[in-house]
């Protein structure tokens, strides 16, 4: 809940019918078993984004695979309608479980593929999403050294000796690791050296209009700089116009990803080419 809707419910007397409450209950409620229908009928699929090289627009240098569910008249429901209300429930497990299947099998069945795959740092300890990833794991030995896991820095943060221990087996493995949302929290500049992740990715906050805007320009060149000396690779969320897009490439920045160079889509170019050669 945001401080601003803590703020409004203390605001209101003790005793007295609190609507907003009210309001608030059951609109996660509503999406709590949204969710749940959308998993138990395995209505669930990833929409895949490209993240561009920022010195050759033109070449993707991955993809993002980012979970969508259908609601009950098939609209397609983008995550960030529903994870916070589910993010800390056993339904968050399920569809970090499920994108994690989906993604390992379009990397198994696309092998010039390269694929994030979000997860939060509470499935860490998840013996059905651990399973998932070993049983194809052990099926293509060419997947891990084309995965990327994408752990947003409010849950690294929540179990760090967990997350880094995690990082530290998989990395074995050859998997690779991005900071998601980096600055969207309570950022703190130990996170690089506690971490060790392979790819910072800057919060949309800093890019969207960084081109008019010199406070992010620092603040963003201060974080490519630092990301530098770490050996990591770092991408611009949310980057929407040329003008940001620009100004983001003479700041340093690695990778390049938002609606500027294209939407999330559930039917990605290698599906619309196999669904061409089964057509023919």
């Amino acid at each position: 809940m945001s401080e601003l809707k803590k703020r409004q419910l203390a605001e209101i007397p003790a005793g007295t019918i609190n609507p907003l409450a009210f309001t608030l209950s059951k609109r996660d409620q509503n999406v709590m078993q949204m969710v749940a229908d959308a998993v138990r009928h395995k209505q669930v699929m990833l929409a895949y984004q490209p993240i561009m090289q920022a010195q050759n627009p033109t070449k993707v240098a991955f993809y993002e695979g980012l979970i969508r569910v259908l609601d009950a008249t098939g609209r397609v429901i983008p995550a960030a309608h529903f994870m916070s209300t589910i993010e800390n429930t056993e339904l968050g497990r399920q569809l970090d479980t499920l994108a994690l299947a989906q993604g390992l099998r379009a990397l198994h069945e696309n092998p010039g593929l390269r694929l994030s795959i979000n997860m939060s740092a509470r499935s860490i300890g998840s013996r059905q999403w651990n399973r998932t990833l070993d049983r194809w794991l052990n099926r293509d030995g060419l997947i891990a050294e084309r995965l990327i896991l994408e752990i947003t820095e409010s849950s690294a943060v929540t179990a760090p000796e967990q997350v880094v221990d995690f990082m530290d087996r998989l990395k074995l493995k050859g998997i690779c690791f991005a900071l998601d949302d980096f600055g969207a929290g309570y950022t703190a500049l130990s996170y690089f050296k506690d971490f060790c992740f392979d790819i910072l990715k800057i919060d949309g906050q800093f890019i969207q209009g960084i081109a008019s805007d010199p406070d992010n320009q620092a603040l963003t060149a201060a974080l490519v700089s630092i990301a530098r000396h770490f050996d990591m690779l770092t991408v611009a969320e949310f980057v929407e116009t040329k003008e940001d897009a620009d100004t983001l490439i003479a700041l340093g920045i690695d990778c390049l990803q938002g609606h500027y160079y294209a939407a999330a889509t559930t039917h990605p170019h290698w599906f619309v080419e196999r669904e061409k050669k089964i057509a023919s």
